[in-house]
């Protein structure tokens, strides 16, 4: 029972930093990445749907994307929905598809921006300590309950608190290259 537990949190931990992940690819460095895009909703007849599920985004350039939608009709769609995004750059539509050229950052941007990183990998530190209590929780249950000896309980919670430090540890690591990638570009 107590390995069931612990199953849970360890996969528990790892989508939070798959998440942490996903999150900071979307964050805009100097460079043209795809997942700047993919996930702003565009209002497309009426269902908020993701960009890469409208069409195909290319990098051409290092500064610059292309989304070729299959639906011509949701090119206007696509341009008012990166232009209200938080990317803060003004997309341009050429009949087959919108161009995105992304500007230098600014110094200020790059702080922003830095700032954001560390506010994202503070969350995924959270989420993983509560995912940590919920699980220490459970264990002291189990030993009330009888269902685990206390020398099992004390056992368990090194395992689980070594655990959390591995995963802190790569949130860490994770921010620290965005940080040092948004601020070096």
């Amino acid at each position: 029972m107590p390995q069931n537990q612990i199953k849970e949190m360890k996969q528990k931990t790892e989508k939070t930093i798959e998440h942490l992940k996903g999150t900071l690819l979307g964050i805009r460095t100097g460079r043209a990445h795809p997942a700047l895009v993919e996930e702003i909703k565009v209002d497309y007849f009426g269902t908020m749907t993701p960009i890469k599920q409208m069409g195909t985004v290319t990098v051409p350039e290092p500064r610059q994307l292309v989304i070729t939608p299959w639906d011509k009709s949701a090119l206007k769609a696509i341009e008012k929905a990166i232009q209200s995004s938080s990317l803060g750059v003004t997309p341009k539509t050429d009949g087959e598809s919108v161009r995105v050229v992304l500007p230098e950052l600014t110094k200020e941007r790059r702080q922003e921006l830095s700032k954001l990183v560390n506010k994202y990998a503070e969350e995924a530190r959270v989420a993983i300590r509560n995912v940590r209590r919920d699980v220490l929780e459970a264990f002291k249950k189990m030993e009330k309950a009888g269902e685990i000896s206390e020398d099992e309980h004390k056992k368990l919670q090194k395992e689980v608190q070594d655990h959390v430090d591995g995963a802190i540890k790569k949130v860490d690591a994770l921010a620290q290259e965005k940080e040092k990638e948004i601020l070096n570009d």
